[in-house]
Protein backbone atom coordinates (compact mmCIF):
# COMPACT_ATOMS: atom_id res chain seq x y z
CA UNK A 1 0.00 0.00 0.00
CA UNK A 2 1.23 3.01 -1.02
CA UNK A 3 1.37 6.33 1.14
CA UNK A 4 1.29 10.04 1.20
CA UNK A 5 0.75 12.46 4.03
CA UNK A 6 -2.75 12.07 5.12
CA UNK A 7 -4.91 15.39 5.89
CA UNK A 8 -5.67 15.90 9.64
CA UNK A 9 -9.03 17.30 9.45
CA UNK A 10 -10.58 14.13 7.57
CA UNK A 11 -13.10 12.73 9.52
CA UNK A 12 -13.87 9.16 10.49
CA UNK A 13 -15.10 7.15 7.57
CA UNK A 14 -18.66 4.94 8.48
CA UNK A 15 -17.92 1.56 6.62
CA UNK A 16 -18.62 -2.12 7.37
CA UNK A 17 -16.22 -4.31 8.72
CA UNK A 18 -16.29 -8.21 8.26
CA UNK A 19 -14.58 -10.21 10.56
CA UNK A 20 -13.22 -13.44 8.32
CA UNK A 21 -15.70 -15.39 11.40
CA UNK A 22 -19.07 -14.81 10.62
CA UNK A 23 -20.99 -13.64 7.22
CA UNK A 24 -22.97 -10.57 8.85
CA UNK A 25 -21.48 -7.11 7.90
CA UNK A 26 -20.89 -4.67 11.45
CA UNK A 27 -20.77 -1.29 11.31
CA UNK A 28 -17.53 0.56 12.62
CA UNK A 29 -15.89 3.51 11.51
CA UNK A 30 -12.43 4.02 10.29
CA UNK A 31 -9.37 6.64 10.86
CA UNK A 32 -5.80 6.55 10.56
CA UNK A 33 -3.85 7.23 13.47
CA UNK A 34 -0.23 7.52 13.65
CA UNK A 35 0.25 5.85 10.75
CA UNK A 36 -2.45 2.75 11.26
CA UNK A 37 -5.64 2.22 10.66
CA UNK A 38 -8.14 1.83 13.66
CA UNK A 39 -10.92 -0.01 13.02
CA UNK A 40 -13.73 0.80 15.49
CA UNK A 41 -17.55 -0.22 16.47
CA UNK A 42 -19.76 -2.36 19.39
CA UNK A 43 -17.54 -5.25 19.90
CA UNK A 44 -14.36 -3.92 17.46
CA UNK A 45 -11.41 -2.53 18.07
CA UNK A 46 -8.61 -3.54 15.36
CA UNK A 47 -5.68 -1.70 15.15
CA UNK A 48 -3.60 -2.17 11.74
CA UNK A 49 -0.45 -1.04 9.99
CA UNK A 50 -0.90 0.90 7.21
CA UNK A 51 1.67 -1.14 4.89
CA UNK A 52 -0.38 -4.72 5.70
CA UNK A 53 -3.74 -2.50 4.06
CA UNK A 54 -4.51 -4.55 0.49
CA UNK A 55 -7.17 -3.83 -1.65
CA UNK A 56 -8.14 -5.37 -5.20
CA UNK A 57 -7.97 -3.20 -8.63
CA UNK A 58 -10.06 -0.60 -8.40
CA UNK A 59 -13.46 -0.92 -10.33
CA UNK A 60 -16.10 1.74 -11.96
CA UNK A 61 -18.92 0.14 -9.97
CA UNK A 62 -19.22 -1.63 -7.44
CA UNK A 63 -18.36 -1.52 -3.76
CA UNK A 64 -14.60 -0.73 -2.58
CA UNK A 65 -12.91 -3.67 -0.50
CA UNK A 66 -9.99 -3.29 1.50
CA UNK A 67 -8.13 -6.87 2.53
CA UNK A 68 -6.84 -7.21 6.22
CA UNK A 69 -4.17 -9.59 7.13
CA UNK A 70 -5.03 -12.95 8.56
CA UNK A 71 -9.02 -12.35 8.27
CA UNK A 72 -11.10 -9.69 7.95
CA UNK A 73 -12.04 -7.16 5.01
CA UNK A 74 -13.79 -3.47 4.79
CA UNK A 75 -16.56 -3.57 2.23
CA UNK A 76 -18.04 0.35 1.30
CA UNK A 77 -20.64 0.67 -1.41
CA UNK A 78 -19.97 4.59 -1.62
CA UNK A 79 -17.18 4.15 -4.53
CA UNK A 80 -16.55 8.14 -4.74
CA UNK A 81 -17.15 8.40 -1.19
CA UNK A 82 -13.99 5.60 -0.30
CA UNK A 83 -11.87 7.40 -2.86
CA UNK A 84 -12.16 10.68 -1.34
CA UNK A 85 -11.74 9.31 1.88
CA UNK A 86 -8.39 7.13 1.29
CA UNK A 87 -6.70 10.56 -1.03
CA UNK A 88 -7.42 12.93 1.77
CA UNK A 89 -5.67 10.07 4.35
CA UNK A 90 -2.92 9.69 2.27
CA UNK A 91 -3.79 5.66 0.77
CA UNK A 92 -2.93 5.01 -2.94
CA UNK A 93 -3.56 2.12 -4.58
CA UNK A 94 -0.30 -0.05 -5.43
CA UNK A 95 1.86 1.12 -8.38
CA UNK A 96 0.87 -1.73 -10.20
CA UNK A 97 -2.73 -1.14 -10.14
CA UNK A 98 -1.88 2.91 -11.03
CA UNK A 99 0.10 1.50 -13.81
CA UNK A 100 -2.91 -1.16 -14.85
CA UNK A 101 -5.62 1.77 -15.06
CA UNK A 102 -3.12 4.34 -16.87
CA UNK A 103 -3.74 4.05 -20.68
CA UNK A 104 -0.04 5.10 -20.85
CA UNK A 105 1.05 2.57 -18.38
CA UNK A 106 -1.09 -0.24 -20.50
CA UNK A 107 0.40 0.85 -24.29
CA UNK A 108 4.07 0.70 -22.55
CA UNK A 109 3.08 -2.99 -21.20
CA UNK A 110 1.88 -3.90 -24.53
CA UNK A 111 5.05 -2.52 -26.76
CA UNK A 112 7.58 -4.04 -23.76
CA UNK A 113 5.31 -7.16 -24.54
CA UNK A 114 5.38 -7.07 -28.72
CA UNK A 115 9.53 -6.47 -28.01
CA UNK A 116 10.21 -9.45 -25.60
CA UNK A 117 8.06 -11.39 -27.98
CA UNK A 118 9.94 -10.47 -31.07
CA UNK A 119 13.44 -10.76 -29.34
CA UNK A 120 12.35 -14.07 -27.98
CA UNK A 121 11.23 -14.97 -31.98
CA UNK A 122 14.42 -13.44 -33.48
CA UNK A 123 16.64 -14.75 -31.06
CA UNK A 124 15.63 -16.47 -28.04
CA UNK A 125 13.78 -19.60 -29.69
CA UNK A 126 16.59 -20.16 -32.19
CA UNK A 127 19.40 -20.09 -29.41
CA UNK A 128 17.38 -22.44 -26.95
CA UNK A 129 16.71 -24.62 -30.18
CA UNK A 130 20.54 -24.92 -30.46
CA UNK A 131 21.10 -25.37 -27.07
CA UNK A 132 18.29 -28.03 -26.30
CA UNK A 133 19.56 -29.77 -29.49
CA UNK A 134 23.06 -30.45 -27.98
CA UNK A 135 21.39 -31.85 -25.28
CA UNK A 136 19.45 -34.35 -27.34
CA UNK A 137 21.35 -37.33 -28.57
CA UNK A 138 21.84 -39.09 -31.74
CA UNK A 139 19.87 -42.13 -31.11
CA UNK A 140 16.59 -39.79 -30.47
CA UNK A 141 17.09 -38.66 -33.97
CA UNK A 142 17.25 -41.84 -35.90
CA UNK A 143 14.20 -43.08 -33.56
CA UNK A 144 12.46 -39.87 -34.82
CA UNK A 145 13.15 -40.13 -38.62
CA UNK A 146 12.14 -43.82 -38.16
CA UNK A 147 8.91 -43.25 -36.81
CA UNK A 148 7.83 -40.27 -39.47
CA UNK A 149 9.09 -41.75 -42.85
CA UNK A 150 6.68 -44.82 -41.60
CA UNK A 151 3.59 -42.33 -40.99
CA UNK A 152 4.20 -40.58 -44.12
CA UNK A 153 4.29 -44.49 -46.01
CA UNK A 154 0.91 -45.46 -44.21
CA UNK A 155 -0.25 -41.79 -45.47
CA UNK A 156 0.25 -42.15 -48.98
CA UNK A 157 3.76 -42.24 -50.15
CA UNK A 158 4.04 -45.46 -52.29
CA UNK A 159 6.77 -48.04 -53.11
CA UNK A 160 9.50 -46.71 -55.50
CA UNK A 161 8.93 -48.05 -59.07
CA UNK A 162 12.66 -46.81 -59.82
CA UNK A 163 14.21 -50.36 -61.25
CA UNK A 164 17.34 -51.62 -58.78
CA UNK A 165 19.80 -50.84 -61.01
CA UNK A 166 18.74 -47.10 -61.14
CA UNK A 167 18.29 -46.42 -57.46
CA UNK A 168 22.01 -47.85 -57.08
CA UNK A 169 23.57 -45.75 -60.02
CA UNK A 170 21.92 -42.56 -58.27
CA UNK A 171 23.02 -43.72 -54.64
CA UNK A 172 26.84 -44.92 -56.10
CA UNK A 173 26.87 -41.23 -57.57
CA UNK A 174 25.56 -39.16 -54.87
CA UNK A 175 27.95 -41.65 -51.98
CA UNK A 176 31.17 -40.81 -54.60
CA UNK A 177 30.25 -36.96 -54.42
CA UNK A 178 29.72 -36.95 -50.76
CA UNK A 179 33.12 -38.97 -50.18
CA UNK A 180 34.51 -36.49 -52.30
CA UNK A 181 33.10 -33.14 -50.53
CA UNK A 182 33.90 -34.75 -47.28
CA UNK A 183 36.90 -35.84 -44.87
CA UNK A 184 35.74 -39.03 -43.46
CA UNK A 185 35.75 -37.94 -39.74
CA UNK A 186 33.44 -35.65 -40.90
CA UNK A 187 30.73 -37.35 -43.35
CA UNK A 188 27.22 -37.19 -42.38
CA UNK A 189 25.39 -40.29 -42.19
CA UNK A 190 22.66 -40.64 -44.03
CA UNK A 191 20.19 -43.54 -45.95
CA UNK A 192 18.78 -42.60 -48.93
CA UNK A 193 15.66 -43.90 -49.69
CA UNK A 194 13.52 -44.09 -52.88
CA UNK A 195 9.86 -43.66 -53.18
CA UNK A 196 6.40 -42.83 -54.87
CA UNK A 197 4.60 -39.81 -54.50
CA UNK A 198 1.38 -41.78 -54.41
CA UNK A 199 -1.85 -40.24 -53.01
CA UNK A 200 0.50 -37.62 -51.23
CA UNK A 201 0.85 -34.27 -53.54
CA UNK A 202 4.50 -33.54 -53.42
CA UNK A 203 5.11 -34.43 -56.98
CA UNK A 204 8.93 -34.01 -57.82
CA UNK A 205 10.67 -33.36 -54.32
CA UNK A 206 12.64 -34.86 -52.19
CA UNK A 207 13.15 -34.07 -48.03
CA UNK A 208 15.37 -34.80 -45.42
CA UNK A 209 14.21 -36.70 -42.13
CA UNK A 210 15.52 -36.57 -38.38
CA UNK A 211 18.37 -39.36 -38.27
CA UNK A 212 19.87 -38.49 -41.26
CA UNK A 213 16.63 -40.42 -43.70
CA UNK A 214 16.62 -39.06 -47.14
CA UNK A 215 14.27 -39.64 -49.39
CA UNK A 216 14.04 -38.45 -53.16
CA UNK A 217 10.54 -39.20 -55.05
CA UNK A 218 10.75 -41.05 -58.55
CA UNK A 219 8.98 -38.34 -59.47
CA UNK A 220 12.04 -35.57 -59.50
CA UNK A 221 14.31 -38.64 -60.22
CA UNK A 222 12.74 -38.88 -63.86
CA UNK A 223 12.38 -35.13 -63.25
CA UNK A 224 16.56 -35.15 -63.82
CA UNK A 225 16.85 -38.01 -65.33
CA UNK A 226 19.47 -36.95 -67.62
CA UNK A 227 21.06 -34.34 -64.84
CA UNK A 228 22.61 -36.18 -62.43
CA UNK A 229 24.90 -33.66 -61.32
CA UNK A 230 21.72 -31.31 -60.26
CA UNK A 231 20.50 -34.63 -58.99
CA UNK A 232 23.70 -34.59 -56.71
CA UNK A 233 22.97 -31.35 -55.91
CA UNK A 234 18.95 -31.78 -54.83
CA UNK A 235 20.92 -34.46 -52.54
CA UNK A 236 23.23 -32.83 -51.11
CA UNK A 237 20.86 -30.03 -50.19
CA UNK A 238 18.95 -32.45 -48.19
CA UNK A 239 22.35 -33.70 -46.92
CA UNK A 240 22.60 -30.09 -45.33
CA UNK A 241 19.70 -30.43 -43.28
CA UNK A 242 20.33 -33.62 -41.86
CA UNK A 243 24.20 -31.99 -41.04
CA UNK A 244 22.56 -29.12 -39.49
CA UNK A 245 20.30 -31.80 -37.85
CA UNK A 246 17.58 -29.08 -39.35
CA UNK A 247 14.59 -31.77 -38.61
CA UNK A 248 15.32 -32.04 -35.05
CA UNK A 249 15.45 -28.20 -34.65
CA UNK A 250 12.12 -27.83 -35.90
CA UNK A 251 10.75 -30.22 -33.96
CA UNK A 252 12.28 -28.57 -30.31
CA UNK A 253 11.82 -24.82 -31.90
CA UNK A 254 8.15 -25.51 -32.52
CA UNK A 255 7.23 -26.62 -29.34
CA UNK A 256 9.09 -24.08 -27.77
CA UNK A 257 6.80 -21.76 -30.04
CA UNK A 258 4.02 -23.72 -28.86
CA UNK A 259 4.66 -23.16 -25.18
CA UNK A 260 5.42 -19.60 -25.73
CA UNK A 261 1.95 -19.07 -27.48
CA UNK A 262 0.21 -21.05 -25.00
CA UNK A 263 1.47 -19.03 -22.61
CA UNK A 264 0.42 -15.47 -23.77
CA UNK A 265 -3.02 -16.53 -25.13
CA UNK A 266 -3.74 -19.48 -22.31
CA UNK A 267 -5.20 -22.54 -22.76
CA UNK A 268 -8.52 -21.88 -23.78
CA UNK A 269 -7.88 -22.81 -27.47
CA UNK A 270 -5.59 -25.00 -28.54
CA UNK A 271 -5.91 -23.91 -32.16
CA UNK A 272 -5.12 -20.02 -31.28
CA UNK A 273 -1.90 -21.50 -28.97
CA UNK A 274 -0.79 -23.26 -32.34
CA UNK A 275 -1.42 -20.88 -35.42
CA UNK A 276 1.82 -18.31 -33.78
CA UNK A 277 3.51 -21.35 -33.42
CA UNK A 278 3.11 -22.76 -36.60
CA UNK A 279 3.43 -18.57 -38.72
CA UNK A 280 6.89 -18.92 -36.49
CA UNK A 281 8.25 -21.87 -37.62
CA UNK A 282 8.04 -21.14 -41.33
CA UNK A 283 10.34 -18.16 -40.65
CA UNK A 284 12.90 -20.92 -39.55
CA UNK A 285 12.17 -23.28 -42.37
CA UNK A 286 13.01 -20.76 -44.87
CA UNK A 287 16.30 -19.61 -43.12
CA UNK A 288 17.16 -23.91 -42.73
CA UNK A 289 16.44 -24.18 -46.86
CA UNK A 290 19.31 -21.41 -47.25
CA UNK A 291 21.87 -23.24 -45.10
CA UNK A 292 21.00 -26.50 -46.88
CA UNK A 293 21.57 -24.52 -50.54
CA UNK A 294 24.79 -23.79 -48.87
CA UNK A 295 25.55 -26.87 -48.19
CA UNK A 296 24.70 -28.17 -51.80
CA UNK A 297 26.34 -25.27 -53.54
CA UNK A 298 29.80 -26.50 -51.37
CA UNK A 299 29.38 -30.43 -52.46
CA UNK A 300 29.38 -29.52 -56.07
CA UNK A 301 32.05 -27.37 -55.94
CA UNK A 302 34.15 -30.18 -54.10
CA UNK A 303 33.13 -32.23 -56.90
CA UNK A 304 33.88 -29.65 -59.95
CA UNK A 305 30.00 -28.87 -60.67
CA UNK A 306 29.52 -25.00 -61.23
CA UNK A 307 26.47 -24.44 -58.82
CA UNK A 308 24.72 -22.73 -61.81
CA UNK A 309 23.58 -26.05 -62.76
CA UNK A 310 20.91 -25.98 -60.05
CA UNK A 311 19.17 -23.38 -62.05
CA UNK A 312 17.70 -26.72 -64.39
CA UNK A 313 15.54 -27.40 -61.23
CA UNK A 314 14.18 -24.36 -60.92
CA UNK A 315 13.30 -24.49 -64.36
CA UNK A 316 12.17 -27.67 -64.58
CA UNK A 317 9.68 -27.84 -61.28
CA UNK A 318 8.27 -24.11 -63.14
CA UNK A 319 7.06 -26.23 -65.80
CA UNK A 320 5.99 -29.13 -64.15
CA UNK A 321 3.67 -27.32 -62.37
CA UNK A 322 2.33 -25.33 -65.30
CA UNK A 323 1.47 -28.61 -67.09
CA UNK A 324 -0.30 -29.82 -63.94
CA UNK A 325 -2.21 -26.72 -63.53
CA UNK A 326 -0.28 -24.97 -61.02
CA UNK A 327 -0.45 -27.57 -58.40
CA UNK A 328 0.05 -26.61 -54.78
CA UNK A 329 2.54 -29.22 -53.51
CA UNK A 330 0.63 -29.17 -49.71
CA UNK A 331 0.57 -33.05 -48.58
CA UNK A 332 3.76 -32.91 -47.11
CA UNK A 333 5.03 -29.83 -45.35
CA UNK A 334 8.54 -30.74 -44.92
CA UNK A 335 9.09 -31.75 -48.63
CA UNK A 336 7.77 -27.96 -49.79
CA UNK A 337 8.93 -26.40 -46.08
CA UNK A 338 8.34 -22.88 -47.74
CA UNK A 339 11.08 -23.11 -49.32
CA UNK A 340 12.66 -18.94 -50.33
CA UNK A 341 11.41 -17.88 -53.65
CA UNK A 342 12.56 -20.15 -56.43
CA UNK A 343 14.31 -16.50 -57.87
CA UNK A 344 16.25 -15.37 -54.90
CA UNK A 345 17.22 -19.50 -54.80
CA UNK A 346 18.20 -19.15 -58.32
CA UNK A 347 20.54 -15.80 -58.21
CA UNK A 348 22.08 -17.52 -55.42
CA UNK A 349 23.49 -20.45 -57.18
CA UNK A 350 24.13 -18.34 -60.01
CA UNK A 351 26.05 -16.51 -57.79
CA UNK A 352 27.38 -18.82 -56.31
CA UNK A 353 29.76 -19.93 -59.75
CA UNK A 354 32.17 -16.53 -59.05
CA UNK A 355 31.97 -16.52 -55.40
CA UNK A 356 34.66 -18.57 -54.34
Amino acid sequence: MNTTTPSPATPPLATEYFDGQRPVAQAVTLRIDDGDLLIEGAGVSRRVPRRQLRWPERQRHGARLMYLPQHGLISHGDGAGWDAWTRAQGLRDPWVVRWMQSWRGVLWALLACVLVAVSAWQWGVPWIGRAALAAIPASLDQTVGEQALASFDREGLNKSQLSADRQAAIRRTFAAAVERAYPADARPAYTLHFRSAGRMKIGPNAFALPGGQMVLTDELAELLADAPDVTTGVLAHELGHVRHRHGMRTVVQASLLAGLAGLVVGDFSSVLATVPAVLGQQAYARDFEREADEEAIAVLRANGVRPSQMVVLFDRLAAWRQRQGGADLTDLPIAVADHPADAERTRAFRDADSAR
